[in-house]
């Protein structure tokens, strides 16, 4: 770029450009830029656009250093001067500037470049526009959009773990299926626990990985100082945003999670019929905060997953008690037959589908005949 002074060359005799009015009556502005002298001509609207007065524009492309941020105006220029160097006739691109008050705008500028018969590069001939409010509609399309995929995915993990419980039949299964297949993979969580209410306690049935559980917190009372235990004692979410606040709000459990690089966390009732049978805590390395739809997706999860649990521990309390009446009703030895030998195997009922429950079946009976 030409340095001040070398307005001593002559300027072409068409110096500056005419200004088309079709460009300003479309908010665009133009201007003519003298590659050897370094002057660059404007008109009202790009001194609008670049938020100078011509009372205070010098008339030199550098003075419009101040209005471009040091990595744009090298950008720029690099653009410049690549489509020089490469024999191209035009460019274009998007630059930020700087207006007087601080804030920033989107800038459209484009170049058509004049060469001299030797083909030597002599002038710019562009045009500048405000494109502020077209990146930013589109930014808010990408935002929305990203939104949109992001409650997708959410739901998406809903969904999945949901069907996935659908098929268990023990708490086994569900912790299983939490805790290996649909829990930290789908959730990105860095471990997890899972607690069943008994007797006024909460004892941890499920971690992962293996040891992410803190010593000492195996078997823990509703209403000591633990999440879990507050999520399961209010019946409410407990979302933990960053590292501060865990240590502020659970210094007993703090110090043990410390290595652990522990940045948020989630732990959730488990309530099913109005009532807490358990607590599913979820830690986050490297995040930081929930938004109301994660909030809502770890909620519904929760949800899922203690409608599975209760499903569950009903399904076990029937078996055990079928089974003990089995027992009790079955035979306690074989019968002796003179004559025969006798022996006999247990096939328990079918129910059909998948819900077989391994219990009942046909009865046996075995009469001696006369003769």
């Amino acid at each position: 770029m030409a340095e001040r002074g070398a307005h001593t060359l002559s300027l072409p005799a068409d110096w500056p450009a005419n200004r088309d009015p079709i460009l300003a009556l479309n908010r665009m502005g133009s201007f003519d830029w003298d590659l050897d002298t370094g002057l660059l001509s404007m008109d009202a609207q790009a001194y609008e656009i670049f938020d100078v007065t011509p009372e205070e524009y010098d008339g030199y492309a550098v003075s419009l250093a101040p209005r471009v941020p040091g990595g744009e105006g090298r950008r720029l220029d690099a653009l410049v001067a690549r489509a020089i160097k490469e024999g191209r006739e035009n460019y274009g691109t998007y630059i930020r500037l700087r207006c007087r008050d601080g804030s920033r705008r989107w800038v459209y500028t484009q170049g058509y470049i004049r060469r001299d018969e030797t083909g030597r590069p002599r002038r710019v001939f562009g045009i500048v526009r405000d494109a502020t409010a077209e990146l930013d509609d589109i930014a808010g399309r990408e935002e929305r959009a990203a939104r949109e995929a992001a409650r997708r995915d959410q739901t998406n993990v809903v969904q999945i773990t949901t069907a996935a419980l659908a098929h268990a039949h023990t708490v086994q299964d569900v912790i299983d299926i939490v805790k290996d297949t649909h829990g930290l993979p789908l959730l990105g969580s860095t471990s997890l626990v899972l607690g069943l209410v008994e007797a006024g306690r909460i004892r941890l049935v499920a971690e992962g990985p293996e040891g992410a559980s803190v010593p000492g917190t195996r078997v823990t009372r509703i209403d000591e100082p633990y999440p879990m235990s507050e999520a399961v004692r209010t019946l409410s979410p407990r979302f933990i945003e960053s590292a501060q606040d865990f240590a502020d709000l659970y210094p007993i459990l703090w110090p043990h999670i410390t290595d652990l690089n522990i940045t948020s966390a989630a732990y959730l009732p488990l309530i099913a019929q109005g009532r807490p049978i358990g607590g599913m805590g979820l830690l986050y390395s490297g995040r930081h905060g929930f938004t109301t739809e994660e909030r809502n997706v770890l909620v519904a999860l929760g949800s899922s997953i203690a409608q599975s649990l209760q499903r569950a521990m009903l399904y076990e309390q029937e078996k055990d008690l079928a089974q003990g009446l089995q027992q009790a009703m079955l035979p306690r030895t074989i019968p002796s037959v003179p004559g025969a030998d006798v022996a006999v195997r247990y096939r328990s009922g079918y129910a059909g589908g998948s819900l077989g429950r391994d219990i009942g079946g046909d009865w046996y009976d075995l009469i001696p005949l006369p003769g």
